[in-house]
């Protein structure tokens, strides 16, 4: 089927930019950030289903307007970067679901928004997840050595002659194209399971992070694929079957990884006494 195949090749793009940005994710904690902008996307979609817009822009806009809100209050507000999230998490979100709720016959607009509609991928769609996976790996690239010493240490970083803020302001913006372009494979809710999932699976077997990064973004594949494929055999919703496999795959490579060093333990060995039992060959 043309739109099954259509499905596979925008989810395997969503899931190699989700492997790139998602390592990052992983590695700087930034999990409650990425679940935050998936629903500030909520308004954004709603606003622009609503009069007409693209549903792309209306979600980019919202998420972009949930980044700067949280860099704002963070900055002037004087608060953490957690309650700064959690604020504006619940401001969005509520935002989202009145307009939705001002609508009338909203319902399945607002299912998509929720949980995705892989299945609807355009050819016009796939080139607009084409040159964002291209940008997205491009921005990683450009910036790895700053976003690494980032990680280390600020101060390092600032030592190194980066800059800690533009940096941050980077990595925040990849995560914002990573979430905008998973929307309409896993929606707002289940974006984040593509994000974190395939980076935590990655992690158990590589600790280099550009490897981590390519072996993220072959489960992400792998789940992609096993999802479309238990959608279309068990007639389940595609994207949360795409996003439960992720979650899947993550947990049998956390079961796999504590598995082998017993496997290891238990290998029988072979003594000095046992090879000289052996007899000798004529």
């Amino acid at each position: 089927m043309d739109f099954v195949q259509r499905a596979f090749a925008g989810g395997a793009l969503v899931a190699v930019l989700c492997g790139v940005v998602g390592t990052w994710v992983v590695i700087r904690g930034m999990a409650f950030l990425g679940e935050a902008l998936g629903h500030g996307m909520l308004p954004g979609v709603a606003l622009a289903t609503v009069t007409g817009l693209p549903l792309l822009l209306g979600g980019a806009a919202g998420a972009v307007i949930m980044s700067l809100g949280v860099g704002a209050l963070q900055r002037r507000g004087r608060l953490s970067y957690d309650t700064s999230i959690g604020l504006l998490f619940v401001a969005m979100l509520s935002l989202g679901v009145i307009v939705i709720s001002s609508s009338g016959s909203f319902a399945t607009d607002a299912t998509a928004i929720l949980f995705g509609d892989i299945l609807a991928i355009t050819t016009a769609d796939l080139l607009v997840l084409a040159i964002a996976c291209g940008a997205g790996i491009l921005t990683a690239a450009l910036a790895h050595r700053s976003l690494v010493a980032l990680t280390l240490d600020p101060r390092i970083a600032t030592v190194l002659g980066f800059r800690p803020r533009l940096t941050q302001a980077a990595l925040v913006g990849l995560v914002t194209l990573a979430v905008v372009a998973s929307y309409q494979a896993v929606g707002s809710l289940l974006v984040v399971g593509l994000l974190l999932a395939p980076a935590v699976a990655a992690g158990r077997w590589t600790r280099r992070i550009p490897s981590r990064m390519a072996l993220a973004a072959l489960i992400g594949v792998l789940a992609v694929l096993t999802g479309l494929l238990a959608s279309w055999h068990f007639a389940t919703a595609a994207g949360a079957s795409v996003a439960a496999a992720a979650i899947a795959l993550a947990a049998l490579s956390t079961l796999v990884h504590a598995l082998l060093p017993l496997a290891r333990r238990r290998r029988p060995t072979t003594s000095a006494a046992d090879i000289r039992r052996v007899p000798a060959p004529l």
